[in-house]
């Protein structure tokens, strides 16, 4: 069963990337969604027999065949509540994405080539989730990587869209060098690659420092696949691939491969204090950082794509911090109520026939009234309003954040008003207000079957939090927490806290309250009054500028790192390899044909000049006999 989650995702790919351009378009989506499908209820099926026998197996290891002998490499599959909570993740909220693009993309001559990449990148990350090997696990690592690249890049014949998709590409493979790098250290320092191997290898105190190099550089390659600081430059331009592609490899799947990492190597950042506060501290900055710059972002999938980078950092800080399962609650619900924002984003733009600027938008509740629903529960969600599945698992994080230093209490609250704030807003200025662009054509709510994978999430978005509830909320819900109880077996050890309801619950009210506060001045600001919004940007006009271009952070890697290599290779090109290659080459060739056409002249079938040839060389030979005799 193992081997179906993998099998079935990959013959979609096969089928419709070799025959897909024979097929009716119907048959191309419907094998594209059936392929992921069939995983979905596979793995499904597994959570069941999982439930029902509590004292059953806790994890299965199957060994496909082996790899390389000579490494003791195998292909080995390993599943356990963690890899079966992100693999029902990936197959359940892909499988909507899949069936939202059936409609979505319909109209592109190229479907068959769209659907196989998204079978080939959904099983990828399920081999980048199920393998119990690390070598195994940075092919699929590589694998998402590269449907990335292609997603993103999908509509390649646009020149802006194919630099999106390589500046993806390329960015990441900065992370991944330290991701193989990481690798060599562990197989000469531990002499596996084997996961499972790795965590029952006792660490001699002299390893620490190598294991402490090990684990940073393995959080570098988290950075690239996960989109933070420095490395997170190429997310919102990867905005440039169809909105499906931003919804599931940009919101539910591959961005949080870096946060799947760090837990499932958990064993080993336990016991390297330094990285996990490397991990916490880039976390917290990255989602400040990042939610600053969707503050006064106007492209309605750029907002989302900062945002997306925001909450990753989020769930970067449970982690570091020691909170493993709520960093993987966050990257849950985050999977739900992004995703369902990123199709919500579609449905507008399909109905405004590709427009996304949210200031050429407006009024569109009345028009939209679906769309509008399902955005308002993606908002709530991300918000944190209570009941929404967001609420949850954020304030899960800020509750471990505050248990492990208040400071990251402070700035987790700070970033959930920013998020607030921007969110808000861009609700507002799509759904309300007057309409700021006149269109002639008629605007059309999401077809049927873009309509049920909005409804799906929006029901997700919602419910989705009660799988954990906290302890401290038992007797309002009448649940525990399902979640943390489900991933105990995985995890050896998690931050320790004192629950103390009556702190949690002053805590708690603390972020509700000034959340809700946020967005209620926030709908007032851009809805009912819009002199205030303008005359708050007149105000911070100048912060308004630094943040509407992004801390100019793109140009400052062009001017610090593009252009040297820019100029540098021009450079080269000019003088080494036109120059100097080239230029050797070439006057070996002119030499050649000089001398040629100087030889040629000796035989030209004129008697007259072979006689004097005949004479000058006698006499050449007789000066020489002369010479040496006289």
């Amino acid at each position: 069963m193992l081997s179906a989650l993998l099998l079935f995702p990959l013959l979609g790919f096969l089928i419709n990337g070799l025959l897909g351009r024979r097929l009716p378009k119907v048959a191309v989506s419907i094998i594209g969604c059936a392929s992921v499908f069939i995983s979905f209820a596979t793995a499904f099926y597994l959570l069941i027999d999982f439930l029902q026998s509590p004292e059953g197996w806790r994890e299965i290891t199957v060994t496909l065949f082996q790899w390389i002998p000579l490494l003791g490499v195998d292909v080995s599959l390993k599943l356990d509540s963690l890899s079966l909570l992100l693999v029902l993740v990936i197959t359940g909220v892909g499988f909507l994405i899949h069936l939202y693009s059936a409609n979505y993309m319909e109209e592109d001559p190229s479907l068959a080539r769209y659907f196989s990449y998204l079978n080939l990148f959904t099983f990828a990350m399920l081999l980048l989730v199920l393998a119990n090997n690390l070598l195994l696990l940075f092919i699929g690592w590589e694998g998402v990587g590269l449907c990335s690249y292609l997603l993103i890049g999908f509509w390649f014949e646009d020149p802006e869209k194919a630099q999106a998709g390589k500046k993806a590409f390329l960015v990441n493979r900065i992370g991944d060098l330290a991701f193989l790098i990481a690798l060599f250290l562990i197989f000469t320092t531990f002499g596996t690659l084997n996961i499972s191997s790795l965590k029952i290898s006792e660490v001699a105190p002299g390893q620490l420092q190598t294991l402490t190099m090990i684990t940073f550089l393995l959080f570098i390659g988290a950075c690239g696949k996960s989109a933070q600081i420095p490395l997170y430059v190429w997310l919102p331009d990867a905005m440039a691939g169809p909105t499906p592609v931003s919804a599931l490899i940009h919101a539910a799947t591959m961005v949080t491969a870096g946060v799947y990492m760090v837990a499932r190597l958990h064993f080993w950042y336990l016991l390297t204090p330094f990285s996990m506060t490397v991990i916490a501290t880039v976390g917290i900055v990255t989602a400040l950082f990042s939610a600053s710059m969707a503050l006064f972002q106007n492209d309605i999938k750029k907002v989302l794509a900062y945002s997306t980078i925001s909450q990753l950092g989020y769930m970067f800080l449970a982690v570091g911090i020691g909170a493993f399962s709520a960093g993987i609650f966050h990257l849950i619900t985050h999977a739900f109520f992004k995703a369902l924002l990123f199709l919500a984003a579609g449905s507008v733009i399909h109905a405004l026939h590709g427009e996304q600027d949210i200031q050429k938008m407006g009024n569109l509740k009345s028009k939209l009234p679906l769309t509008h629903i399902v955005f308002l529960f993606g908002v709530l969600a991300i918000i944190g309003c209570p009941p929404f599945s967001g609420f949850f698992s954020k304030d899960e994080i800020l509750w471990f954040a505050f248990n492990k230093n208040p400071l990251f209490w402070v700035l987790g609250l700070l970033g959930a008003l920013m998020t607030t704030f921007y969110m808000v807003r861009l609700f507002t200025l799509v759904f309300y207000g007057s309409a700021r662009k006149e269109s002639k054509d008629h605007l059309h709510e999401a077809p049927p079957l873009m309509a049920l994978s909005l409804i799906l999430l929006a029901l997700l978005s919602l419910g989705g939090g009660l799988i954990g509830v906290p302890h401290s909320l038992y007797a309002f819900f009448k649940m525990d927490n399902f979640l943390e109880h489900f991933l105990n077996p995985v995890f050896i050890r998690q931050l320790e806290i004192i629950h103390e309801g009556f702190s949690e619950y002053g805590l708690m009210f603390i972020t509700i309250t000034v959340t809700l506060a946020t967005a209620l001045w926030t709908f007032l600001t851009f809805h009912k009054h819009q002199g205030w919004a303008e005359h708050l940007k007149i105000k911070f006009s100048k912060a308004h500028t630094v943040l509407f271009n992004k801390y100019y952070i793109d140009e400052l890697y062009t001017f610090i790192f593009v252009m040297p290599v820019k100029k540098s290779s021009e450079f080269l090109l000019r003088f080494l390899d036109k120059g100097a290659i080239d230029g050797t080459l070439h006057g070996l060739g002119k030499i050649t044909t000089l001398s040629g056409t100087g030889l040629k002249l000796l035989q030209n079938g004129n008697i007259q000049t072979y006689a004097l040839g005949l004479v000058i060389g006698t006499l050449g030979i007789l000066l020489y006999v002369w010479s040496m005799f006289a």
